[in-house]
């Protein structure tokens, strides 16, 4: 960055009213949002992070440990830290919440089902922030574990987020659909919201999972979020729990 402004703003006095860790941590993402440093890029020194940001250097690394925790930044050993991309290690950690009753976890594999252009109806529009109608893309997908289907998932995204987006760009995908999503669209999903609820089975959910009609699902709704918390995808998925759990770790914040 020699010769050229820090991307990272000294914070303004404003950021008074915040902690000023808080502030810190905001402007961080702030500017990796806007790209100042790209995703599996490093990050400046702590040193030089502290000067541009105006503020102590443990005040930063408590800014930056959230920021860890919430698996934006990751830390390596010797090499400092650095914004976090999406591998198929932390799709399993942090998005794919199924294992096998024994406590096995494996990244799924993945049949693509179905790919569409469509209107967002309300529940997706509702969820996704956007008007009804508005062009969206829907893809189904069926995912199995130790070669048994176990999930079906039908996720919908907005067009105009994701423009170029084929069916033969995700099936040529070399690793997680979040990381074609932060790779190719400049989209990276920090978190997402989900609710789940018991439902039986309906005709399209039997002949994927191969369950009789009116069997007991598990059913996600989930909203995946970007920076600023807004909504990129909204994704329905049904869980056949026979032999599969859905596994949340919940920790209790510091």
């Amino acid at each position: 960055m020699s010769g050229t402004a820090s991307p990272f703003a000294a914070l303004a006095p404003e950021a008074g009213g915040l902690a000023l860790y808080r502030a810190a941590k905001r402007a961080l993402l702030r500017a990796i949002e806007a790209g100042a440093v790209a995703p599996g890029s490093a990050l400046p020194s702590e040193a030089a992070l502290s000067r541009s940001l105006g503020v102590s250097i443990g005040t930063l690394r408590r800014a930056v440990d959230e920021l860890v925790a919430e698996h934006i930044l990751v830390r390596r050993q010797g090499r400092g830290t650095f914004v976090a991309t999406h591998t198929a290690d932390r799709f399993l950690f942090q998005f794919f919440h199924v294992e096998r009753s024994d406590g096995l976890r494996e990244v799924p594999h993945v049949d693509m089902l179905g790919f569409e252009r469509i209107r967002l109806d309300d529940e997706a529009a509702a969820a996704l922030g956007v008007r009804v109608g508005d062009p969206g893309i829907q893809i189904d997908n069926r995912l199995s574990l130790q070669g048994r289907a176990v999930m079906h998932d039908r996720l919908a995204v907005p067009a105009a987020l994701f423009r170029g987006l084929t069916q033969a760009r995700l099936e040529r995908r070399p690793s997680t659909l979040y990381h074609l999503y932060q790779a190719e669209f400049g989209i990276t999903v920090v978190r997402a919201l989900e609710r789940a609820r018991a439902v039986a089975a309906d005709r399209l959910a039997a002949r994927v999972l191969g369950v009789a009609p009116g069997s007991p699902l598990l059913q996600i709704r989930r909203t995946a979020l970007t920076f600023g918390d807004k909504p990129v995808e909204y994704r329905v998925s049904v869980l056949n729990s026979a032999q599969h759990d859905y596994v949340h770790l919940l920790s209790r914040p510091p």
